[in-house]
Order: structure tokens, then sequence, then C-alpha cells
């Protein structure tokens, strides 16, 4: 077993290489761009909903708190009715990427340790840099990639876009993997 504590320069430079990473397939390559569409009316829907004080935070609509609520009058009409689905809502004002980038770079350092503690019980010292890079970024790509699926199933995301982020993921978990393998002790 390798000490955790023996790992911190592949955890900091693996997040400093999907940081990077994650910035060119954002900022270059744009292929994250389509993923949100315009919404119809929007002028009127944003309105609507300065009008009715939405707040930030996740919302369902029609809103049906669980099986009992679908059997009240009218709900399983207002789901054939539609529209059916799920929303965000963030904070107003001029988007600031600071605390994103900010929280990204910490998620990205705690799922490198994450990852070196699982490769830390598993990889002995000495082993080869495929060895390393099989189990590190097999582990890495299911701790950036796996969690997006469920929104395909459960919240309409779009599968186009969860697929997408598979690809992000198994790119992160190349890059992780490989610093992993180039540092192992």
């Amino acid at each position: 077993m390798i000490p955790i504590a023996a790992l911190w320069l592949p955890v900091v430079l693996s997040a400093v290489g999907v940081f990077i990473t994650s910035s060119v397939i954002h900022m270059v390559l744009g292929y994250h761009n389509s993923d949100y569409a315009k919404l119809a009316g929007e002028d009127k829907v944003l309105g609507a909903m300065r009008e009715a004080g939405v707040a930030p935070g996740s919302y369902s609509f029609p809103n049906c708190q669980g099986p009992k609520d679908l059997e009240k009058p009218g709900m399983k009409e207002r789901f054939v009715a539609g529209p059916v689905g799920f929303v965000t809502i963030v904070p107003s004002g001029v988007p600031s990427m600071g605390k994103q980038l900010l929280l990204w770079f910490l998620y990205s350092v705690v799922a490198g340790a994450c990852v070196a503690y699982l490769a830390s019980r598993t990889v002995p010292a000495g082993a080869s840099y495929l060895a390393v890079f099989r189990v590190v970024g097999t582990a890495a790509f299911l701790t950036y990639g796996f969690a997006h699926l469920s929104d395909s199933i459960w919240k309409g995301q779009s599968w186009t876009s969860g697929l997408k982020l598979q690809l992000d993921a198994l790119i992160y978990g190349g890059v992780t993997g490989g610093v992993f393998g180039w540092l192992w002790p």
C-alpha cells in the first residue's frame, strides 16, 4: 500500500490538467454550445417568472410531490396538457464564472484524492505506467461521468448532451490516468 500523502502531487497536477482540458473543451472546442436551446417566448416567460417572484432553486412542473398528488383532480390533465419539465433558477446578475471555476477546480482535487485513495490501495508501488493508467483512468472516468447519465434518464436532458459529457469524462479520465501513471511512486 502506498500512503495517500505520497500522491499529493498527482492529485493536484491531475486537477490542474482536468481544469485546463475542460477550459479547452468549453471555450475553444465549444461542442457543448448546443446543449441548451433558447426558450420560445423567452421574454414573456421571463417576465412571468419575475412577476411571480420565482426565487433561485430547482423546480418541476407540473409539481407533483408523489403518487397521492397524481390522484388529485386535474393533475393528470396538467401533465397531458404540458409542458412538463424541470428548471433551475440561479441568482440574477451578470454571470461571473469565478466561483464556479473555483468550485470545479476543488471538485477535481477531491475527485483526484478519491481516485488516489483507490489506486493507493489497489496498485503497488513501482507498477508500470499502463497498470496505473488503467485503474486510475477508469476510476476517474466513472467519477467524472456516470452521474450525468441519470439526468438523461430522470430529468429529460438530451441523450446527445449526456453522451458529450461521457466523452468529457473519458478525456478527464485519460488526463488523470496519464498524470498518475507518470508520477506513480
